[in-house]
């Protein structure tokens, strides 16, 4: 019997770990599986948190994040990587001087700079800040901050976003910063429209969805940019294309999905304080006793046949 070879779209987290498993590498890997692709990993920081808190973040040894990074490009051909938590300047160099020395193997770079977590508490300390700043938003494919993050990117002195408009003028602040695309995200709004803002050399899109409203949004931002990551490989984006639109309406689906999906979930021995996390795995409640999930693979298989981002005009999204 002859077996047909299969090679699934390989995406890499490089990011923090999350024992409570709502976010971090954690969800990363959670996401890749759930819109299938392979995913691996290279720690860069431990955590102790949970879902009402972070007890305690400590950074990798630089030249261990360093080997773990060479040990899977070595091996395994990268589609896109997501970067999360890169814990301090030590780490965020070590993790910049083998992007620059080995680009063209990390595929599409989607760089979540994670600061601050879901609960509030600190995940980077000061001295990455320029780090990122500098080197790794030049890196990147597509940047995803959300408004306390933009604001910090772009300066001291600039103001947290306040409305839509302000969320378009800090994406566009961006690109002309040195990225190559900004998602800006405005879930910090309060709206009851949830709207996210991408920018790049080629347009701008507005990105809107009905804000879910519930307190399991621990690892939200983690979620979105590795499904970014995923979908793009899905797509067949590569660096030539850059992040296409229709691969961020996809990622954003897919989180509107799971955040739906656990938005009444009470893993918490104190649902009524934290933050719990999303469903990541919502899929898999509707797969039958042969194991099929037809609306899983017919997403995946679309997604595969599409070799160029679709129409700018959609319901989800739009150029101007």
């Amino acid at each position: 019997m002859q077996h047909t070879v299969q090679q699934p779209p390989v995406t890499f987290s490089i990011a923090g770990s999350d024992p409570s498993g709502g976010a971090g590498t954690q969800a990363d890997l959670k996401t890749f599986s759930a819109l299938g692709v392979y995913g691996a990993a290279a720690l860069a920081g431990l955590t102790v948190q949970n879902t009402q808190g972070v007890r305690q973040a400590i950074a990798v040894n630089p030249q261990l994040v360093r080997d773990q990074i060479d040990a899977v490009l070595d091996d395994l051909p990268i589609a896109a990587t997501k970067l999360g938590m890169l814990s301090n300047a030590a780490v965020a160099n070590a993790v910049a001087d083998v992007i620059e020395e080995r680009r063209e193997e990390f595929g599409l770079v989607v760089l979540d700079p994670v600061m601050v977590a879901t609960s509030g508490d600190r995940l980077l300390e000061e001295d990455a800040v320029a780090v990122i700043r500098t080197r790794l938003m030049r890196l990147a494919d597509i940047v995803t901050p959300n408004l306390p993050e933009t604001a910090v990117l772009l300066g001291d002195d600039v103001p947290t976003a306040h409305n839509a408009d302000d969320l378009e003028q800090q994406a566009r602040a961006l690109v002309s910063a040195g990225a190559r695309s900004a998602l800006v995200k405005g879930g910090h709004l309060n709206d009851d429209v949830l709207t996210d803002v991408l920018a790049s050399a080629e347009g701008v899109a507005r990105f809107a969805s009905p804000r879910i409203r519930t307190r399991n949004t621990h690892g939200t931002g983690c979620t979105l940019s590795s499904a970014i990551a995923a979908s793009a490989a899905l797509h067949g984006d590569t660096r030539a294309t850059g992040v296409s639109p229709a691969a961020v309406a996809n990622a954003r689906d897919y989180l509107h999905r799971a955040i739906e999906a656990g938005a009444d979930w009470r893993l918490s021995r104190h649902p009524e304080t934290g933050h719990g996390p999303v469903d990541h795995l919502f899929d898999l409640h509707s797969v039958n006793l042969h194991g099929a999930n037809q609306q899983q693979r017919a997403f995946n298989a679309k997604m595969r046949q599409q070799s160029s981002a679709s129409s700018a005009e959609s319901a989800s999204y739009r150029y101007w």
